[in-house]
């Protein structure tokens, strides 16, 4: 690959935080224009901390920046940004109160009265990526692969010349991903832009990247041309010789029998308007079912139903044989444990430590003399959370806004674990995090099914699916099409389905030989 001079070049990066943590220990890294260079690492190994240094978030403590050859020193975002760097980040930073086009164009100070230019800006913005939003809409009515989306506009928008996108397909059904991949491409290649690009799924790597450097401990352990990698050395080089990819984990076999005839849980016709079509389901004590889908397919729809979180959910919901009331916290009381999508939105409270976030669904456990909470009874749960799930953080007074994406899943998933919680509903229990922590939260999920809880997840990965479930359901149109035993199927017959090209019948064993997720 010919040379190309780089637009922004890390020198010596260092980090260091007043409480002691070093997150980045010396980073050299180059990125140049017309190409796509691949950020890696597990969670910790410092890609969030060098991206908030690129974009204005941190001051390094040593090294330098250097933008088109110059030295630079970025205090706030907007200054990177009026500089030509937009960072796309992983946890969404949009105004939901505001709609698409007032988010898209946020940072453009005197436009606001120029209403028509707005609009013909974004209409050309959709036809440059080839994806078409409401600009009238709110952002808080969106899904969260189309907030993804309008984030990626408003860095567009800003006519960037680098672009950092933070798992910028992690939220995304394959349909989306594909229009993100073509934009990278068009922005790379077509455009001369410089995209830095992290991303835990190897194969996105693989097939978009230039140039990959991978992190490993606040170091650059593998700087190399995509060209001469492959998917094996990129995972050995983000967690050593220990490899953790998801395809070595053992299957799981076999459907686990109701004991007694009284399902763990039993569904019948559950339906919402206009989102899902009535579905009925048992699940037994100690097993995984698993919800393939596309993105609107109807899969965290199910979730609410049962969960008591949409309220036009109609039909029957029972645990162990008995009804429950119509609100989320009489599924609760029922033994129901919800670790929802988003989990920063949803499943957490950013500014609460570790140790409250844990505490909160089972206050009644760290309650001292006269009902009233104690304080050590709390840090002590906290601290057996951290030891129970192996949760990377130096105590439990850490703020969880502060860990890696896979220890802050560890904290949601966490929360439940000191409850009577007979069922988990998981939506996406991945998402975002690296292929170690990924691989991590399934030996968790296998761990809960071995306890005899029973498990419901949704995953976009197939394979995740695939590794933990003993049977899978596929969504699509809000309607269950298919039902397979997890060792019956396989990736690709699951992605026909859940695309809408396959039957629903059973797919014979002639046509199941080499299949992706066997």
């Amino acid at each position: 690959m010919q040379a190309v001079e780089p637009i922004m070049q890390l020198r010596g990066v260092r980090k260091a935080f007043a409480n002691g943590t070093v997150a980045l220990r010396g980073v050299d890294l180059s990125v140049s224009p017309g190409q796509v260079h691949g950020l890696l690492g597990a969670n910790g190994a410092g890609k969030s901390t060098l991206i908030k240094i690129l974009s204005g978030a941190y001051p390094a403590t040593e090294g330098e920046i250097l933008w088109r050859g110059s030295a630079v020193c970025w205090d706030t975002p907007k200054a990177a940004n009026d500089m030509g760097v937009a960072t796309v980040h992983q946890h969404i930073p949009l105004v939901p109160t505001l709609t698409v086009l007032e988010n898209v164009f946020l940072e453009d100070d005197g436009l606001w009265r120029q209403a028509g230019s707005l609009r013909r800006r974004f209409e050309a913005l959709c036809k440059r990526m080839g994806y078409w939003l409401d600009p009238d809409q709110m952002v808080s009515d969106l899904s969260i692969g189309q907030r993804q989306m309008v984030a990626i506009y408003q860095a567009l928008g800003s006519g960037a010349d680098l672009i950092v996108l933070d798992e910028p397909t992690a939220s995304l059904a394959l349909d989306e991903r594909e229009l993100v991949y073509a934009a990278v491409r068009r922005l790379s290649k077509v455009e001369g832009k410089a995209v830095l690009f992290v991303s835990h799924f190897l194969d996105e790597v693989m097939a978009l990247t230039d140039r990959v450097t991978v992190l490993r401990d606040g170091v650059v352990v593998m700087t190399a041309e995509t060209q001469n990698l492959n998917e094996s050395l990129i995972a050995e080089a983000i967690v050593g010789k220990q490899v953790a990819a998801l395809e070595h984990a053992p299957r799981r076999h076999g459907v686990r029998q109701v004991s007694g005839g009284v399902p763990r849980l039993s569904v019948k016709n559950l339906a919402s308007p206009g989102k899902l079509l009535p579905l009925s389901l048992d699940v037994a004590p100690g097993e995984v079912v698993g919800l393939a889908g596309l993105l609107g397919s109807g899969r965290s729809e199910v979730l609410h139903a049962i969960y008591r979180a949409d309220r036009d959910a109609t039909g029957e919901v029972l645990i162990d044989g008995k009804p429950f009331g119509r609100s989320t916290g009489a599924a609760v009381a029922a033994g129901i444990g919800l670790v929802p999508e988003d989990r920063n939105r949803q499943g957490l409270i950013p500014d609460f430590e570790i140790w409250r976030n844990i505490t909160l669904p089972a206050l009644d456990g760290v309650t001292g003399p006269g009902g009233l909470l104690s304080g050590a009874r709390e840090r002590e749960r906290g601290w057996q959370a951290i030891k129970m799930l192996s949760i990377k953080a130096s105590s439990p007074d850490i703020l969880v806004t502060d860990l890696s994406g896979g220890n802050a899943q560890k904290v949601t998933i966490g929360r439940w674990f000191f409850s009577d919680v007979k069922l988990f509903l998981l939506d996406e229990p991945t998402g975002g995090i690296d292929v170690g922590a990924k691989a991590e939260i399934l030996r968790l999920v296998r761990q809960l099914a071995d306890e005899g809880k029973s498990v419901i997840v949704v995953s976009s990965e197939f394979e995740e699916l695939l590794a933990v479930s003993d049977r899978i359901l596929v969504m699509r149109d809000g309607r269950c099409i298919a039902e397979r035993p997890a060792d019956e199927t396989n990736e690709h017959e699951l992605l026909l389905l859940a695309g809408g090209q396959g039957s629903g019948e059973p797919l014979k064993e002639s046509e199941m030989d080499g299949g992706i997720g066997r």
